[in-house]
């Protein structure tokens, strides 16, 4: 994989060329469709607008499909889609409407294949599968399944101005699906002039009984250990971008809580328009190693802002 160093040499960063959204047309995918029409907009992107009609058996014995004219399922979704298509707010925006069936993760995966997408917008508390989203084991099928990076709009989010963005707040555990998510926080900072800032989360004295810590240390040993491990996490974090990439100075940010506490902290005391974060799917219990799944499920049940997640 190439540097960062590299891509910023080659302005090869990353791009929004193509944006899909997910909607299961409740007052949560609504929301997201906002905030990716605006996405849409400032970044010059081409939308695809996505419905996937999940099966609902009903029966133990296998059925024939229902005749089209008596799918009411498909009706109503066919009567959403062209009410979306129609929408006003659509003609600033290059954009397609597609329905497909299928179980959601898996339509979703397949199309940000099929379509080359470069970014997968959902919203996470809504009715049916987007509820889903942020409850456990579709949103986690999403996470793994689908290639391009993915912003969840949570359920506690004020819907943001993409045009307005101030503030980035990238989060990192130095692991691989952070370095891959780093180039995304950088365009995103460049593009729209935020501040960055860099976060890296040294486990509390607590976290000693999981392991971090030998057990035997005293308390000014455990001092002197944290004190130590946030002047090296500081030097890492200021390694990681080069000098003069960004037109604000980016800050650097070690804190001492568990990793979804001191995220969500951190993004409310910086203001943070988005959060930036890789995403490993890991059964390891050390959370200095990556961000599984937990992590990244409490940041975007909780998080004021879009969370933006890279796979690695």
């Amino acid at each position: 994989m190439s540097t960062v160093a590299e891509l910023i040499k080659t302005k090869s960063l990353v791009s929004f060329k193509n944006v899909m959204v997910a909607t299961d047309f409740s007052h949560a995918s609504e929301h997201a469709i906002d905030f990716a029409l605006q996405f849409a907009r400032h970044y010059g992107s081409e939308l695809f607008i996505v419905h996937a009609l999940e099966p609902e058996p009903r029966h133990s014995l296998r059925l024939d499909p229902l005749p089209r004219e008596l799918d009411r399922q498909r009706h109503e979704a066919e009567r959403h889609m062209k009410s979306l298509e129609e929408d006003p707010r659509m003609k600033a925006v290059p954009h397609h409407v597609r329905l497909r069936a299928g179980k959601v993760w898996e339509v979703l995966a397949a199309m940000t294949q099929s379509e080359n997408m470069d970014l997968l917008i959902v919203g996470t508390h809504g009715r049916g599968y987007l509820r889903k989203l942020a409850l456990g084991s579709v949103a986690e099928e999403v996470l793994r399944q689908v290639n391009c990076p993915v912003i969840t709009v949570g359920p506690k989010v004020i819907m943001p101005e993409v045009a307005d963005c101030r503030s980035i707040l990238f989060a990192t555990d130095f692991g691989a699906a952070s370095r891959k998510a780093l180039p995304y926080a950088i365009s995103l900072a460049q593009e729209s002039g935020a501040r960055l800032s860099l976060l890296h989360m040294v486990p509390p004295v607590n976290a000693m009984q999981a392991g971090y810590v030998p057990a035997v240390f005293g308390a000014e040993e455990v001092f002197e250990w944290q004190a130590t491990a946030r002047a090296e996490s500081v030097k890492k974090l200021k390694e990681l971008i080069p000098s003069g990439t960004l037109a604000r100075e980016p800050e650097y940010i070690v804190g001492l809580y568990f990793l979804p506490e001191g995220i969500l902290t951190a993004a409310a005391e910086h203001n943070a328009d988005m959060i930036v974060m890789g995403a490993k799917d890991s059964s390891s219990p050390s959370l200095a190693a990556h961000m599984p799944w937990a992590v990244i499920h409490d940041v975007i049940c909780n998080s004021g802002c879009p969370v933006l997640t890279v796979k690695g």
